[in-house]
């Protein structure tokens, strides 16, 4: 429009309608003109691509057909109130808008609405949100995520391995939405590779199939150079000969890593694509990550064949020292992403990633909280012990188990007065009591009562006091917790195994046999006893005996406050694994730190300490224990703040014998912190060290 308020003239010879007409086809966004009862009058083929419809079928639809069901009565509402005042509305009003295509399925979208008020029809613009580059990636990665989580509580949840390496292979191909995913493995021999398991495999293929471990061959080229394979095109690929089968089935492109337990190549997990150039820097990231779970859980599986044999309890540390820090370094990996793509501006409470979010995040909460379980029975779990008040803890208990558990179980609690405090940490000691009653609860399938009783100890069992870790403990500072239920009882033969771990009596798919095992390792780290008394068909008791505190006070002391943490704190990260190292860096900046990053102890010295200049200023050092060959977290820290006194030491690990380690063996400065952690953990650490 001129400055004079008068609409241009189209040049001589153009035909208004037939110009404006060709406008409207050849716009990008899908356009749908709209009369006042809500009938699509006229579209272009953009939306006839966009909504799966042809542009004769849109053509008289009416726009409720395009709302997904359970949002239409909402939408009709607001397209009355629209007609009734309409108004411009711009794209990118952060309104919950997905459109509904002729499949049924449904598409993210944004709309723009423009009223024609002489005509009584309104313009919408509607414009695919899910192909924004940006949104595109976040989705991605969320998918990946959420089944790199599916894996991971697979493997907590199973101890047969042939279970994982079938279902490893049909996640990878779901989540990289490709044709084909292998695994194979080195045979002993390591002369030959089998084909161990595969999803959508070629006839000339088929599982059990052996290949020479040659590095002419695919497998065996990977197994040769032990980094991943990135195949652009299998037409133009020289480095290995490609089998004419691939090419016959119309695979193009190909991403192989290798399978390594403790250094040492023992197979390879493969996808391939009938896309060339198919795979980038994510889908290498995503099916490492994959590998390393698998490795870290079929590792696992070996040892527990160990563990089988084992004569002591004790021994279960071999198993859970193993994984733990790995898989806690994946898990941090995983919830700190899950918590980045969170906190994308694109994605809104309407946006279709929203739950593939939240499933991922409850599958990496489950596995992290499984992977403590493990440490808490092998004692390799850091407890906060402090003062308990059982009268609270049992009733609280005692009032979710009611609303949770089978209503026809009656739950009584009996808690004296004068019941003294026991020293515990209250998280670990209400989840072991949780874990028996779910046990009373599998042992009463037709209903009973459960019975919590609490008491002052006059004197421990003669038979639990050489049990004690601590052979001079006063055997009359003791509280015994008594839990009894009604059920079928256990015989002896189950009584004597009961908390061995990974013994069940439940039917496949209930139980991991971890129930009464994590409360034993509890129980035990938290220098008390327990003993059990049961026989079949007479229910079961359970004792627990836990120390008292060293003083009777009941009142604890005020925390100190906790100033938040400023702006521009400047931080020496070091940590050796890439993936964990760059999403605590990204935590840091988000924090508004200024962070340096090292991958090992002496490359953090040389930061410390550089040959020329002046030597940089850190306000704290964060720091992995385990730093792989060479100096540990703690030497480091050590050498680091005896040159720089003022610099504070916030030290992590994903596994907590190292901490308990580092917990006697540090300056009570010192703060420790427990992989997997989040942004907020990590803050809350930050500030309780820098405000000291």
């Amino acid at each position: 429009m001129r400055p004079d308020g008068e609409t241009p003239a189209l040049p001589t010879g153009l035909d208004p309608s037939t110009v404006f007409r060709s406008l409207f086809q050849a716009f990008p966004d899908a356009l749908l003109l709209v009369d006042k009862a809500g009938h699509i009058v006229l579209c272009n083929e953009a939306a006839s691509n966009l909504l799966g419809y042809t542009v004769d079928e849109l053509h008289g639809l009416t726009v409720d057909a395009l709302v997904p069901d359970a949002i239409r009565p909402r939408h009709a509402e607001y397209r009355k109130a629209y007609g009734e005042a309409p108004r411009a509305r711009p794209m990118g009003t952060q309104m919950e808008l997905v459109a509904r295509r002729s499949d049924g399925s449904e598409v993210m979208v944004e709309i723009a609405l423009s009223p024609l008020p002489q005509q009584g029809l309104v313009v919408a613009a509607i414009r695919d949100v899910g192909s924004y580059p940006r949104v595109k990636k976040a989705l991605q990665r969320a998918r990946y995520s959420e089944h790199l989580a599916q894996l991971g509580r697979l493997a907590i949840d199973t101890r047969d391995p042939e279970v994982l390496l079938t279902r490893v292979s049909t996640i990878a191909a779901e989540a990289l939405q490709v044709e084909l995913a292998a695994v194979f493995l080195l045979e002993p021999d390591r002369k030959q590779i089998r084909l161990a398991s595969g999803f959508g495999l070629l006839p000339a293929e088929p599982l059990g199939t052996l290949l020479p471990n040659r590095p002419d061959t695919p497998p065996g080229y990977l197994a040769a150079t032990g980094t991943p394979v990135v195949v652009a095109d299998y037409a133009t690929e020289q480095r290995f000969a490609v089998p004419q089968a691939y090419l016959d089935a119309g695979l193009r492109s190909a991403l192989a890593v290798p399978l390594a337990e403790r250094g040492r190549i023992i197979g390879a997990l493969t996808v391939r694509s009938r896309r060339s150039q198919r795979f980038g820097d994510d889908e290498v990231h995503f099916l490492e990550s994959l590998a390393n779970l698998l490795t870290s859980s079929l590792q696992r599986a070996k040892t527990e064949e160990a563990l089988n044999h084992a004569q002591r309890l004790e021994s279960v540390g071999q198993l859970t020292g193993g994984i733990a820090h790995d898989f806690n370094n994946l898990l941090t990996v995983i919830q700190g992403n899950l918590q980045v793509l969170e906190d994308l501006p694109g994605l809104d409470a309407s946006s279709p990633a929203k739950p593939l979010l939240a499933a991922a995040t409850r599958a990496s909460r489950r596995a992290a909280e499984l992977t403590a379980k493990l440490l808490t029975f092998a004692r390799r779990q850091v407890l906060q012990p402090e003062p308990v008040d059982l009268h609270a803890l049992l009733n609280s208990l005692a009032g979710m188990l009611r609303r949770t558990l089978d209503q026809r179980i009656a739950i009584t609690v009996e808690v004296g007065e004068d019941c003294p405090l026991v020293l515990a940490d209250p998280a670990q000691l209400e989840s072991a009591l949780l874990n028996i009653a779910i046990n009373a609860r599998d042992a009463m399938p037709e209903g009973g009562w459960l019975q919590f009783r609490a008491s002052a100890c006059a004197s421990l069992p003669d038979r639990l006091r050489t049990e004690l870790e601590d052979p001079s403990a006063a055997v009359d500072r003791f509280v015994q917790i008594t839990i009894t239920d009604s059920g079928q009882g256990m015989p002896e033969a189950v009584r004597e195994r009961a908390f061995e771990p990974f013994f069940t009596t439940k039917a496949a798919g209930r139980g991991t046999g971890l129930g009464l095992a994590t409360v034993y390792g509890f129980v035990k780290q938290s220098k008390g006893a327990i003993a059990i008394s049961s026989a079949q068909g007479m229910g079961t008791t359970l004792t627990l005996y836990i120390p008292q505190p060293w003083t009777a006070a009941r009142e604890s002391e005020d925390k100190p406050d906790v100033a938040p943490l400023r702006a521009g704190i400047r931080v020496l990260l070091v940590e050796d694994d890439t993936e964990v190292r760059h999403i605590v860096r990204t935590f840091l900046l988000g924090l508004a730190c200024i962070v340096e990053s090292a991958a090992s102890a002496e490359q953090a010295l040389q930061v410390l300490d550089p040959p020329t200049g002046e030597p940089p200023h850190f306000d704290l050092l964060l720091s992995d224990i385990a730093l792989g060959p060479g100096m540990r977290g703690t030497e480091l820290a050590a050498r680091a703040q005896a040159s720089r006194p003022g610099m504070a030491v916030l030290l992590m690990s994903g596994y907590s014998s190292e901490l308990l380690d580092a917990d006697r063996d540090s300056p009570p400065g010192w703060e420790l912190l427990r992989k997997p952690y989040g942004r907020e953990e990590l803050a809350a650490a930050m500030a309780r060290l820098l405000s000291s």
